[in-house]
């Protein structure tokens, strides 16, 4: 068995996912993932803590790329501003050639309840990540909360308008759509 070959990481991460939709999550262990990558389970857990971490490791580059938007907006950006920067940071976690394996990973997400709840509370972390960026900025609250969470709704609507099959947009346009259509909802009078 291979040891520490270059890509050893996204071997075990294809080979999990093909797992993964193959016999379902609960079915697929860590050995069977190392067995079918062509390394030892004691790789595998070099590289991951657990096999739900080949579905959720990431995060903080996902959390910094939104910040770096943040930071790179204009000093007097304004809330809804600053939004849209965290937005076009985060499309750079998605390029197209990613949108196969989002696709794939979100259908093994959606069928397990466990699953869904780790990632809505990664989501919801994201949130406060975001929220925090905008309260660094001098977004006052709760402007600075709405803001966070309005940028993450609009995340998580484009980012399942972008793997939708057929679709082949980039991340970085459905976000904006999506950031277009919640400022018209909002700005809509009250009945």
């Amino acid at each position: 068995m291979a040891r520490w070959e270059p890509g050893t990481r996204e071997r075990l991460q294809a080979a999990a996912l093909q797992l993964f939709v193959s016999q379902g999550f609960d079915e697929t262990t860590a050995s069977g993932i190392a067995a079918a990558a062509g390394v030892t389970e004691r790789t595998f857990f070099r590289h991951f803590t657990d096999k739900r971490e080949v579905l959720f490791e990431g995060q903080h580059v996902l959390a910094e790329r939104f910040t770096a938007g943040v930071d790179a907006a204009p000093e007097d950006a304004s809330p809804a501003d600053l939004v849209s920067a965290a937005l076009r940071g985060a499309g750079e976690f998605f390029p197209d050639d990613r949108r196969a394996w989002s696709r794939r990973r979100q259908a093994v997400i959606d069928a397990h309840p466990a699953l869904q709840e780790r990632e809505l509370l990664k989501l919801a972390g994201l949130a406060r990540d975001v929220a925090a960026a905008f309260a660094d900025r001098g977004v006052p609250e709760p402007a600075a909360s709405l803001a966070g969470q309005s940028c993450l709704t609009v995340f998580g609507v484009a980012f399942g308008l972008w793997i939708a099959e057929g679709e082949t947009r980039p991340f970085a346009e459905l976000a904006s759509l999506v950031h277009g259509e919640l400022a018209r909802v909002a700005s809509a009078p009250g009945r």
